[in-house]
């Protein structure tokens, strides 16, 4: 089988898109710092621990199983600690890129998949993003995935490093299997608090602003099955494997709901009320981000099956109850 280096594999998205290179036939390599991955969620390939910031380490790792392809997941992702340190993101995203594109390069690995996210595209209300929206991160999240995104461009004009950036919105769900799921400490995702909070494992769920212009004053996400968006970046391996062209895709659905609405459907789902406090903004967050995903579809053939909210909310409420990693 052919080997891919997964880095961030013991993460939430990581690990699902391990399962699904097995599925396809590939070997994930994990390589993970462990810093907010679990090593109980390494279960489809080999595990190497190590730092993006260690070049050392990493062409060590290139060295051994000498991959096809990087399947890049690793990031700092919180949005509000991204606007209070922000040199933290930049050091660890940007610098930590910079290191993997250059190990890559220089092991003769030229077939890059990037996990992006929607905020590089910043507030920009009341349209449908597509890939040729402006880009105008409000964060140093979005702004450092931004600039990996030049990054990658920069390295296949001068190195031929050929790539896919998919840039996704709200993941959510977990494997139907049970095999892995969504579990973060300190947890920041809607979905997992609100099941927490349901559960009397936490304290109320905070909604962190009503008075957005939204129909009911919360913000608006655009939410994709982490399942569905796993299957994308196979497809996006498989179409450079193919030999096709550098290419971005957006990952959603093209629909928005609210927190409130989320929270509705959670109460249908399980049966439960939801307890919430209401709260003030965060720093950072923006009105509303809904997705045109098209393009994935029409060239990569992706299909988002599981991507109802009905859906999402119950396979992560499934894992919920029976699948936590030890902490």
């Amino acid at each position: 089988m052919s080997n891919v280096l997964v880095t961030g594999g013991a993460g939430y998205i990581g690990s699902h898109a391990c399962k699904a290179l097995k599925a396809a036939g590939f070997t994930p390599v994990t390589f993970d710092n462990l810093i907010t991955g679990w090593q109980d969620a390494v279960k489809f390939g080999p595990f190497e621990q190590g730092d993006l910031l260690d070049r050392a380490r990493l062409d060590e790792v290139f060295a051994k199983y000498k991959p096809i392809a990087v399947m890049h997941f690793a990031a700092l992702s919180q949005v509000g600690e991204s606007m209070s340190e922000p040199g933290k993101y930049w050091r660890n995203n940007v610098s930590g890129s910079l290191n993997l594109i250059e190990a890559a390069v220089a092991a003769g690995c030229e077939n890059f998949v990037f996990s992006s996210t929607c905020a590089t595209y910043g507030d920009q209300d009341n349209v449908v993003l597509d890939e040729n929206s402006a880009q105008y991160p409000v964060n140093a999240y979005g702004a450092s995935k931004r600039a990996i995104e030049d990054i990658l461009r920069d390295f296949e004009a001068s190195n031929d490093l050929r790539h896919v950036i998919f840039r996704y919105f709200n993941v959510a769900g977990a494997d139907p299997d049970g095999d892995v799921g969504e579990f973060h400490q300190p947890e920041t995702h809607l979905v997992p608090l609100m099941l927490d909070a349901i559960d009397g494992k936490r304290d109320a769920l905070t909604i962190f602003g009503t008075d957005y212009d939204t129909p009911d004053g919360t913000c608006i996400r655009d939410y994709v099955h982490v399942c569905d968006l796993v299957d994308a970046h196979v497809l996006g391996l498989k179409w450079l494997q193919d030999g096709k062209g550098s290419r971005v895709f957006n990952l959603g659905t093209g629909s928005g709901f609210s927190v409130r609405e989320v929270i509705d459907h959670s109460r249908e789902v399980t049966n439960k009320a939801v307890p919430f406090n209401e709260g003030a903004r965060r720093p950072g967050d923006c009105t509303k981000l809904v997705s045109g995903s098209q393009r994935a579809i029409d060239e990569l053939g992706w299909k988002p099956e599981r991507s109802t909210l009905k859906q999402m909310i119950t396979d992560a409420w499934r894992w919920h109850q029976t699948g936590h990693y030890d902490a």
